[in-house]
């Protein structure tokens, strides 16, 4: 590609006040250092989406937005979570005809450097370029297994996204296109991504320590996410309930063979207990579960029918 594109950085915010200075100094590092070697063109820019934050955050980006031409910012009226923001961005980077967009966390712990190696990868066609976390030395011992646990465990119910691959990546405005025409309310965009099926690249890049606050993923979030990627992707629960009817119906018949030995057998059987107990308790856990499950596809059927916004805009500066 010949001619210069123009880039949007998209960072989704909430209750960033800690992390936003340094992120707004990096950035803007990065911004500059892209222009003066013209890698992109001088009409790019960041934009922060507010989501719905309690702190002081939409202040400093308005404030910052005031400072610097290349930063934009926009505020969701209420908290809607990571996906439904990063959605907010990705949609403004569309409304603006910008050529390629990146998206990345504002707590620094993705190598904001790999812009650079993504854009390279942009000019030489690639209409999607994944970053890939290289290692998760930087990550405590419980997050690290439950991490490759999530990712093992997508693969195995046949979700189709790539190993240690976050939120990272950049999008040209074709991909931009084709994505948007989604209309789903559970996101799920790292397996979304997935299915436009153009020309797909990947980067590598360095993970640190996050530079200030606490991350916003608590335990309860990060499993409701991979809930939501399975339940979004994959319709294995449904057949895992199948397969565990049929399991049970197996164990049932050799249950009925070692009933009946005991009481033709042996002395050692009392009357009634075995045969109304067991199968009551087991099939009854069983039937609980396979609502359940049904239930929350049923859940995710409902929300989707309503067909409500993913998000309200309430202010943008620029």
């Amino acid at each position: 590609m010949s001619t210069l594109p123009t880039l949007a950085i998209v960072i989704p915010c909430y209750n960033e006040e800690e992390v936003l200075p340094e992120t707004v100094k990096r950035l803007g590092e990065l911004y500059t250092r892209l222009v003066n070697t013209h890698k992109i063109l001088g009409k790019s820019y960041i934009v922060f989406v507010d989501d719905g934050s309690q702190d002081a955050t939409w202040e400093m980006i308005s404030s910052y937005a005031d400072t610097y031409p290349f930063i934009k910012g926009i505020k969701l009226s209420k908290n809607e979570g990571h996906q439904h923001a990063l959605l907010a961005g990705m949609a403004y980077a569309h409304r603006t005809h910008t050529d390629c967009m990146v998206s990345l966390d504002a707590d620094l712990q993705q190598d904001p450097d790999a812009v650079e190696v993504m854009v390279e990868k942009y000019r030489e066609g690639y209409e999607v370029v994944l970053g890939i976390r290289e290692d998760r030395e930087s990550d405590s011992f419980f997050k690290k297994m439950t991490a490759e646990g999530y990712y093992t465990l997508m693969h195995f119910m046949g979700v189709d996204i790539e190993f240690n691959h976050a939120d990272y990546r950049l999008m040209s405005y074709k991909a931009l296109s084709f994505f948007l025409q989604f209309k789903e309310r559970n996101l799920f965009i790292r397996g979304m991504i997935k299915l436009i099926g153009l020309k797909t690249t990947k980067v590598y890049f360095k993970t640190t320590e996050r530079f200030a606050g606490e991350s916003k993923y608590t335990l309860k979030k990060m499993l409701s996410f991979a809930w939501s990627g399975i339940t979004s992707f994959s319709l294995f629960p449904l057949k895992l309930i199948t397969i565990t009817g049929f399991i049970i119906f197996l164990g049932s018949i050799v249950l009925s063979l070692d009933v009946l030995y005991t009481v033709y057998f042996t002395n050692e059987a009392v009357p009634g207990w075995a045969s109304t107990v067991l199968p009551l308790y087991f099939i009854g856990g069983i039937q609980l579960l396979a609502l359940g499950v049904i239930g929350e596809y049923i859940g995710k059927i409902y929300a989707e029918t309503k067909g409500r916004p993913h998000y309200f805009i309430e202010e943008e500066v620029a």
